[in-house]
């Protein structure tokens, strides 16, 4: 019979307060990692407990400094393979390298595909992440991945709010498919932006679909997989103003809050409230943003973890949506 016993969790630095609730919402330790860098840039990396016959996850989010909390990762799966662990997860709760997923441009790398392959030749048996950015990153990688998605965090959170006169809006066709499923759930309207991207920090929304001046709701909740530089976010809500929506929900998996995303944000009135997860530790946003809501994927994660420690499917973590809406449905 399957136990607790063998489950060893250990995390890079990337986002340890993340990893220490998985562990808790698990009831299992999470066990110590030793990491020390030299003086001439390099690491060097001790697991704290021997992880011989272990069923082995390690949880790291690629984060900034990307490449430095990528290397943790790929050193961690090495030594825990060479400990000879039963086997051994890569759990990403964010995988930076999503936006690489086709080659648009001469000469560059698909760098999505590349690190997946870095993390599978380090050692990892299977991987779990959370809302990649491309959905088709997820065939790079030829090892098992579990892709969940953060969905049931947001709607808890927004079911807990006033939704009168309320629509769900996409920047993009990019993310429409989850702003379908999250609209579903909440039963509110769904419009979509043709947003064109014109450089890593500016983009521009052509129109609004779903949505007219002699229509237009009060309020829009704006769901996106990130929240960056708040570039898409900020021309979004300009938008929606100028067809008459007044009030704004803005929401992202993953809060990267990068550049002068805190400003952009902080000069928004007419937002309500910033909604993430912490799949990304931003403690610079946690002080400056005064409306961020923090939800934890923790036990979404965990649920994810136990799921494949036991051999079970994780399908349940998938269709929390049909389920809930179908009990709505049936109860109204």
């Amino acid at each position: 019979m399957t136990t607790k016993d063998d489950l060893y969790i250990f995390a890079g630095t990337s986002n340890e307060p993340l990893a220490r609730r998985v562990c808790d919402y698990l009831g299992v330790p999470l066990r110590p990692t030793h990491i020390q860098r030299f003086s001439h840039g390099t690491l060097q990396i001790q697991l704290g407990d021997s992880v011989r016959n272990k069923d082995v996850y390690i949880i790291q989010s690629l984060t900034a400094p990307v490449h430095r909390h990528l290397m943790q990762l790929l050193m961690m799966l090495d030594i825990a393979r060479h400990g000879d662990a039963r086997r051994v997860t890569a759990v990403i709760p964010y995988y930076a390298y999503g936006r690489g997923d086709k080659k648009d441009a001469p000469r560059i790398s698909i760098s999505g595909k590349l690190v997946a392959k870095l993390i599978e030749t380090a050692g990892a048996d299977r991987a779990i992440a959370i809302t990649l950015h491309s959905p088709q990153v997820h065939g790079f990688f030829d090892v098992p991945l579990d892709h969940i998605t953060s969905l049931s965090v947001m709607v808890r959170y927004f079911r807990q709010q006033d939704l009168s006169n309320t629509i769900v809006v996409s920047p993009d066709m990019g993310y429409a498919k989850q702003a379908v499923k999250l609209a579903s759930a909440l039963h509110l309207p769904l419009a979509v932006g043709a947003k064109m991207r014109l450089t890593d920090t500016e983009v521009e929304i052509k129109a609004v679909l779903g949505i007219s001046e002699d229509e237009a709701p009060k309020r829009a909740i704006v769901i996106d997989d990130e929240i960056a530089t708040a570039g898409t976010m900020v021309e979004i809500v300009e938008a929606l103003q100028e067809l008459g929506v007044e009030r704004f929900l803005l929401a992202g998996t993953h809060g990267l809050f990068t550049g002068n995303a805190v400003e952009r944000l902080n000069a928004l009135e007419c937002v309500e409230a910033i909604v993430t997860t912490d799949t990304v530790y931003a403690p610079h946003a946690a002080e400056a943003l005064s409306k961020l809501v923090v939800r934890s994927v923790a036990p979404v994660l965990g649920d994810a973890i136990l799921c494949n420690h036991e051999g079970r499917s994780v399908g349940e973590l998938f269709a929390f949506w049909n389920r809930d809406v179908a009990s709505d449905q049936s109860s109204g």
